[in-house]
C-alpha cells in the first residue's frame, strides 16, 4: 500500500494506493466522511471499502482531501472537494490507461460528494454509498441517475434519517431502468461499530450480484 502524492487543484493531496496484480484491472475511488467532522482517508468504513475493492482485484485509492492530513488546501463546502475527487480519478487513469471501468464508493459525505463525480463521468459504472447524508445535503442532481449501485444504512444511524434515505430511493427507482439496491444493516450506528465484517458482507453480495471485479473470499487479507 504505497503513500501517494497527488496534484490537486490546491496543491498536494496525500493518499493510500493499491495496485492491482490484474492486467488491464478496474479502479476503485473511495471517499472518505467530513473533514470539519473528524473525517480521513483512515476512516474505519473508508479503510474497509478501499479493502473490499482491493479485494476484488481493483486497482483501489483513498486520499484525504483539501486540508486533511497531509492534504494542501482548506474545506471548501463541497466544491473543492469534489475538484479534488476528479483531480484524484485522473491521476489514477493516468497510470492506468486501459482501465475498462470505474467504480466510486464514498461514506457519509465521501457518499455525497462520489454521487456528483459519477454524474459528471461516465467511466463510473457502479458506486457503493454508505450512510448518504440526504437528510443534510442536497441529491436533487441524481436527475437521471446514470448508474445502479448499494446504498446501504445502518437502522441504528441518528445521524443520516431513514426517511430522507427511502425518499431518495424512491426517487432514484422511479427512473427508467434503474433499481438501486438499496440496504438497512441491522443494529448499525452511523459509524457501523462493531459491524464492518457485516458491511463488507452486504458490499460483497452486491458486487456479486453486480459481476464487478473478481470475487475473493471474504475475510481473506488484501491491502493493509
Amino acid at each position: 500500500m504505497p503513500e501517494v502524492l497527488i496534484n490537486g487543484p490546491e496543491g498536494r493531496l496525500e493518499g493510500r494506493y493499491y495496485h492491482s496484480k490484474t492486467p488491464n484491472a478496474p479502479l476503485a475511488l473511495i471517499l472518505h466522511p467530513h473533514p470539519e467532522h473528524g473525517g480521513t482517508m483512515n476512516n474505519k468504513v473508508s479503510f474497509a471499502l478501499y479493502q473490499i475493492m482491493a479485494q476484488r482485484g481493483f486497482s483501489t485509492l483513498r486520499f484525504n482531501f483539501r486540508g486533511v492530513g497531509n492534504s494542501q488546501g482548506t474545506y471548501d463546502n463541497g466544491e473543492g472537494e469534489l475538484s479534488d475527487a476528479a483531480a484524484a480519478l485522473d491521476w489514477m487513469q493516468d497510470i492506468n490507461k486501459n482501465a475498462p471501468y470505474v467504480w466510486v464508493g464514498g461514506f457519509s459525505f465521501g457518499a455525497w460528494i462520489g454521487m456528483q463525480l459519477l454524474m459528471r463521468r461516465p467511466e463510473i459504472q457502479g458506486f457503493i454509498s454508505v450512510a448518504p447524508p440526504a437528510n443534510t445535503y442536497d441529491f436533487n442532481f441524481l436527475a437521471p441517475c446514470p448508474t445502479n449501485g448499494l446504498i446501504l444504512r445502518g437502522d441504528k444511524d441518528t445521524i443520516v434519517t431513514k426517511d430522507s434515505v427511502e425518499v431518495l430511493i424512491e426517487k432514484l427507482n422511479v427512473q427508467q431502468g434503474l433499481n438501486v439496491d438499496y440496504r438497512e444493516m441491522e443494529g448499525a450506528n452511523h459509524f457501523f461499530r462493531d459491524k464492518i465484517p457485516q458491511l463488507a458482507y452486504h458490499v460483497h453480495d452486491h458486487m456479486n450480484q453486480a459481476e464487478a471485479g473478481n470475487f475473493i473470499e471474504i475475510g481473506q487479507k488484501a491491502a493493509a
